[in-house]
């Protein structure tokens, strides 16, 4: 379905992102990859992609708190592929703490990468969809992009905002062929959630999987983790035809967190 098309995806050398960009490659998309980790480790996952989808695959290490990064790894993607025709925004970082103990660099810390990012990303990515009369712009939001949590003042920010920047971007590419849509995952067990996990073990002095287990049931009417691979598809479904009229949403895929 996305042969020819090029894909960038950041944050995406684990969890979520990795399983959003095989989604991708799945369809026949090449797919620019974009995080930290072992550099061993990613090249493996980068070739393994080639090898298993046959597309061509690169990889960005721009720090994305950076917005000269930012700018060299969309002009690495204009030169490698000729331009991004669709861009999935899905780094992000966590901190939990009271607002009046939020440290001031955690705060501006998490805006830049998971909000601030995204603008630059996407005001990069634009001209060239608008040339080509087609684009997905992709922003994972969070359960958080729609309710609140104590301790995650910055994130819950964030979200929003992604939220809100989500529906700008459609209202002003309404009529370009170009849609912007916002996914809003629930408790994914990605590295970022097992943190928070182990945490709850040992504040609670219960086993890793009592902690998962009363996590997840917290705010999950389905008492079930979302998967990476389900958040992969709900991707794909809104770089498909069936998705040409849907632009400016928010797709929930919370296990009924945020129906309550």
């Amino acid at each position: 379905m996305l042969k020819g098309k090029h894909a960038l995806v950041t944050g995406s050398t684990s969890g979520i992102g990795l399983a959003m960009a095989k989604a991708l490659a799945g369809q026949g998309a090449n797919v620019m990859l974009n995080g930290f980790g072992d550099a061993d480790e990613i090249e493996q996952i980068r070739l393994g992609l080639e090898s298993e989808f046959g597309v061509k695959v690169l990889y960005s290490g721009a720090d994305l708190s950076k917005p000269d990064q930012i700018e060299e790894m969309m002009k690495m993607a204009a030169s490698d592929f000729g331009g991004v025709d669709i861009l999935i925004n899905n780094a992000g970082i966590q901190y939990t703490a009271l607002v009046e103990d939020f440290p001031v660099e955690k705060w501006d810390a998490i805006i830049a990468i998971n909000l601030s990012s995204a603008y630059h990303t996407t005001r990069l990515a634009l001209p060239h969809m608008k040339k080509q009369n087609w684009g997905r712009v992709i922003n994972t939001a969070s359960a958080h992009g729609l309710v609140a949590s104590p301790q995650k003042a910055a994130y819950v920010a964030a979200k929003h905002g992604i939220v809100g920047f989500t529906k700008v971007v459609a209202l002003e590419t309404a009529e370009t062929g170009i849609t912007a849509n916002s996914i809003c995952p629930g408790w994914v067990r990605t590295e970022l959630v097992e943190k928070q996990i182990k945490a709850r073990a040992e504040e609670n002095n219960i086993s890793v999987e009592e902690a998962a287990k009363d996590l997840v049931s917290d705010k999950h009417p389905s008492k079930t983790f979302v998967t990476p691979e389900q958040i992969g598809q709900t991707a794909v479904f809104l770089c498909s035809p069936a998705a040409d009229q849907m632009t400016g949403t928010s797709l929930s895929v919370d296990g009924g967190w945020t129906a309550q």
